[in-house]
């Protein structure tokens, strides 16, 4: 396990699954995360067929947040969907 698997790995809803999904995308450290954002990260795995659901935006959310993906407010949930799918609209 290098570094930045570490790294990754102490934040909060990110599993080794994870990690390597976001490997895989070219984030590598939590500043990388940081600075893609959740959206942008999900749209990255969206944008390689990676199939995952709406809980991997939460789980990138809330490990920006440090908090539980579970935790995040269902007003800030549901503006994290709308922005993924403007996004995903404007790629089309």
């Amino acid at each position: 396990m290098t570094a930045s698997h570490s790294e990754l790995l102490q934040l909060k809803n990110l599993g080794m699954a994870s990690v390597n999904i976001l490997h895989a995308i070219g984030i590598n450290t939590y500043a990388d995360l940081r600075q893609v954002g959740a959206v942008g990260a999900y749209q990255r795995i969206r944008s390689r067929d990676i199939n995952v659901s709406k809980v991997m935006l939460y789980a990138l959310q809330g490990a920006l947040m440090d908090v539980h993906w579970n935790d995040l407010p269902p007003d800030m949930k549901r503006q994290l969907v709308e922005e993924a799918e403007r996004s995903n609209m404007h790629q089309a």
